[in-house]
Parts: C-alpha cells; structure tokens; sequence
C-alpha cells in the first residue's frame, strides 16, 4: 500500500467514525426541532387567550433563531475547534429544554418563544453536523459522510414523536412540560456523544494565507453560486409547500390524523434515502443528483396540481421529501469544492445563512399565500424556482466545460 492510499485509508476510518457519531447526535438534535414543531403552535394555542393566529410563532421563532445563529456558529467553530462548538451548543440545547418547560408550566407564551428560538440557535450548530462529517474525509467518502449524518433524521423522525407520547403528560394537567425536559435530555445526551469526534484544526498557514480568500472572492466563484442557489431552493421550497400541507388537507376536509400520518411519510422520505445518496452522487455525480431533486420537487407540484384526494397529498409529500434530499445533499457536496481548509467554516456559515434566511421567510409566507390565493398557487410557485436552479446548473457546466478547453 503506498503512503498515499494508507493515508486516505487512515482519513477515511476516521471520518467514518466520526460520521457515525454525528449521524447519532443529529438524530437527537433532529428530534428537538421536530419535537418543537410538532408541540411548538399548540402549546402557543393552549397559551393564547384570544388572538389564536400568534400560535405558530414559537415555530417560526426556532427558524429564525437557527437562521441567526449560523454565522456566530462559524465564527464559534474556526477559533475554538468543531468539538467545543458543538459541545457547547449541546449545552445551549439543554437550557433551551429546561427553560421552554418552566415556560409551559408558567403558561408564559414570550418566554416559551424565546426557548423555542434559543433552541433554534443551538441547531445551527447541528446544521453543521454534515459539513463536519467532511472535514476529515477524503474527496470520495465525502458525498457519503454528509449523507451518513443526515441519515440520523430518520432515528430523529421516530424519536421526536415518540418522545412527544410518552412525556406530554408528565406533568399533568399541564400538557407538553415534560417533552421539554425530555428535550433538555436528549441534548445532554448528545453532548455525551459529541465529546468522542475527533476533528483536526485546518493545518497553520502563512500569516498571509492564514484567513484564506476574500468572503466575496469564494461567493463570485459559479460554482459557490450555483451550489447555494440549489441548496436554498431545495430547502425553501420543501418548508413552502410542507408548512401549507397540513392546513390544505385540513381544509379539504381531510383528518389531523391524516395530515400528521402525511407529515410522517415526508419527514422518512426526506432522510430514508440519505443511507444511499451518497453512493448515487460517487457514481452520477453531484449535479445530476441535485438536476433529479428539482425534477422531483416539480414532480410533488404536478401531483399536488392533479387532485386534492389523499393519495395526492400524500404522494406529494413524499416525492417532496425525496426531492430535499437529492437537492440539498447534492448542493452541500458541490458546496465543499469551493473552499479551502482554513475558509470552510466562514463559508459554510454563510451558506447556511443563507439558506436558513430564505427558509425562515418561507415559512412565514406559506400560510399566508394559502389563505389569500390558495393551494394552487403554493405549487405552482415551485416551478420557477425549478426551472431558474435547472438553468444555474447548464450555465455551470458550460462554464467549467470552457475552463477546462481553455486551460
């Protein structure tokens, strides 16, 4: 074996143990968003005396505190290392937990929202899960790190729920009190697991290469450009269309039951395929697997444009889930040929600003386009954006096609 094949062997053991130890903390912090939106609007309805419609803010406060919190996440991680970032947030995690329980059981909606959103900061450090799964791979493993971590959202997409059963009457009558401690629980728990990865600071630079590029320089480059286009679209369009979902189907006059059995079934498409598209984009490549995300996510609009029985909602879901993954884990892959060792963290909080902004903003907008110009129009939004991300990713092979003639 030469010295380079031993050292990728070496690299690739290592990123494969600490892909697994990030997939099982993803699973957890996976579950504490989930927990948050699947109690967050009623706990706030069960807060509220009259303006039932602030109920959901709870939700819409840990999307924008995960928003926030990705560029401090950066900046947190490139001085301090990936372990004491993560570890910390872990702890953030476990306040957050702690302080939306006394919130319930004080009935005080503000603070309650606050600790959703506190929760929120701490998931933008789990949003970073995927990237730190690369940090110590070699250029092949990496597509199926990122996949491996976030294959932890499918242990997320039980534990979640089933910690919402189990606790919601820990602290009867009060509903929901002890889900939050149960949250409280699992960040500890995650903090346990996360102080066994072990990452590598970016070797030292030079004094003049030590800060890497210009933020503007890495964010000109097409292929920076096309990658987050992709990332947010995918992202932004699957919370436009699964935030409206519920209330559509409800509306149709389709069950709760039905609508959470749907939500289910999106939330296992979004992450099932995650043991597996790691491998499809070693051997498709990472922009055709992310062009199959767009057309799936048309896809969940035609059917969604088809009817409004519960087969079609239900497909929808699904093809809108399957459409996440191939997108967003395709454009987090393209997303690592664009920086360097010592600009990864800068760039990837940016990237997650980014998209984390744009996702905040469609889900505050997706009830309200529902109600003013109805189901039809959330799907068809879709296509646009599809068609604009389809365009980016020819414009980017042409222009890497001509790179390469030229050189």
């Amino acid at each position: 074996m030469t010295a380079v094949a031993q050292d990728t062997f070496v690299d690739d053991r290592l990123a494969k143990r600490n892909a697994v130890l990030l997939a099982l903390a993803q699973a957890l912090g996976g579950a504490s968003a989930s927990i948050v939106i699947t109690t967050g609007s009623l706990v706030g309805y069960m807060m509220l005396d009259e303006d039932k419609a602030l109920a959901t803010v709870p939700v819409s406060a840990m999307v924008l505190g995960t928003a926030f919190g990705t560029i401090p996440a950066g900046i947190i991680m490139r001085r301090f290392g990936r372990r004491a970032g993560f570890m910390g947030s872990a702890m953030v995690g476990v306040a957050s937990g702690l302080l939306a329980a006394y919130a319930v059981l004080l009935n005080h909606f503000l603070l309650f929202s606050f600790a959703c959103g506190l929760g929120g900061f701490a998931g933008a450090f789990v949003q970073q899960y995927r990237f730190a799964a690369a940090d110590t791979a070699s250029d092949a493993f990496k597509p199926k790190a990122i996949s491996w971590v976030l294959a932890g959202g499918v242990l997320a997409g039980v534990v979640g729920p089933q910690t919402v059963i189990a606790t919601k009457d820990m602290f009867a009558p009060i509903l929901f009190a002890g889900t939050y401690v149960a949250q409280a629980g699992l960040a500890l728990i995650a903090m346990f697991l996360l102080a066994f990865i072990k990452i590598p600071k970016p070797p030292r630079q030079s004094h003049k290469q030590a800060g890497g590029r210009p933020l503007a320089q890495i964010m000109k480059q097409p292929r920076f450009i096309v990658a987050a286009a992709c990332g947010i679209c995918s992202y932004a369009l699957m919370s436009l269309v699964m935030t409206a979902t519920p209330l559509a189907m409800i509306g149709c006059g389709l069950s709760e039951t039905d609508a959470a059995l749907g939500i289910q079934w999106h939330v296992l498409a979004m992450f099932g395929p995650s043991f597996f598209t790691g491998s499809l984009i070693a051997r498709f490549g990472k922009e055709r697997i992310v062009s199959i995300g767009l057309a799936l996510l048309a896809g969940c609009a035609v059917v969604a444009l088809m009817g409004l029985e519960l087969a079609h909602f239900w497909t929808a879901l699904i093809l809108l889930g399957l459409g996440w993954n191939f997108g967003f884990i395709g454009a987090t892959a393209m997303l690592t040929d664009t920086y360097r060792p010592e600009e990864r963290n800068l760039v990837q909080a940016v990237n997650d600003f980014l998209v984390f902004g744009f996702v905040a903003a469609a889900s505050f907008s997706s009830g309200a386009l529902l109600n003013a110009f109805g189901w039809a129009t959330v799907n068809i939004l879709v296509f646009p954006f599809v068609v604009l991300c389809i365009g980016l990713l020819i414009w980017l092979a042409l222009a890497e096609r001509k790179a390469v003639t030229t050189a």
